[in-house]
């Protein structure tokens, strides 16, 4: 006996209940990491019932919340700067193109480690790490960026120099739209303040990396 379709209207309803638990996960656990599902279902606008329909348990919420991120990453990382342009200028592209990701996901920055796992992390960060540092490789060879670090330990410690960004984005202590972590990584990377500068503000967008709505 084949198996019941379900209305079309009902499966909207259910993928718009989806989306809007989501979004106020993303919202509500930016602004206190320990916020329950129960906390979260009211704040959604839904019985409890409705969100444990769609998340079982926290595990199962994060858990998705960490493939929304990670497929956010994959397409910026796809539609980042070209291979052949400057690597000061790709680095710059490239992390005013990630920013909104980070920033709409910067609440996984204080759960990621202890809900999620250490191999989790890696799996999500490993398409933006591999691009920075093949970017770091190439602007060394041209001189670009100082080179007493290997590429790929330069990189991680960029990563982690932007990751404490945002974590005092989290916190209130800096508002920033990309455009200061930006500079901040390229003097990091050994560009020199000025050009600095002078290349975030040639590679920004107007209004630069806007944040987002929901975070």
């Amino acid at each position: 006996m084949s198996k019941p379709v379900a209305p079309e209207p009902l499966r909207r309803n259910a993928r718009s209940n989806r989306a809007r638990i989501l979004a106020t996960a993303r919202q509500e656990l930016g602004r206190n990491p320990d916020t329950t599902l129960e906390e979260l279902a009211r704040a959604s606008g839904v019985v409890r019932r409705t969100l444990f329909g769609h998340f079982p348990g926290r595990a199962a919420l994060l858990e998705a919340l960490a493939e929304e991120a990670a497929e956010s990453l994959r397409g910026a990382v796809e539609g980042s700067a070209p291979s052949d342009e400057p690597a000061e200028r790709a680095l710059a592209r490239f992390l005013l193109s990630m920013w909104p990701v980070g920033d709409r996901y910067r609440m996984l920055l204080a759960l990621a480690r202890h809900d999620l796992g250490a191999e989790r992390v890696v799996e999500i960060l490993t398409p933006a790490r591999e691009e920075v540092t093949a970017i770091l490789d190439r602007g060394q060879r041209d001189g670009v960026f100082h080179s007493h670090l290997p590429p790929a330990v330069l990189s991680a410690g960029l990563e982690a120099m932007t990751v404490a960004l945002l974590e005092e984005v989290n916190t209130g202590a800096l508002k920033d739209d990309g455009t200061l972590v930006a500079v901040a990584t390229l003097i990091a990377a050994g560009v020199p303040e000025e050009r600095a500068r002078a290349v975030v503000d040639e590679v920004a967008p107007t209004g630069a990396a806007e944040p987002a709505a929901d975070a």
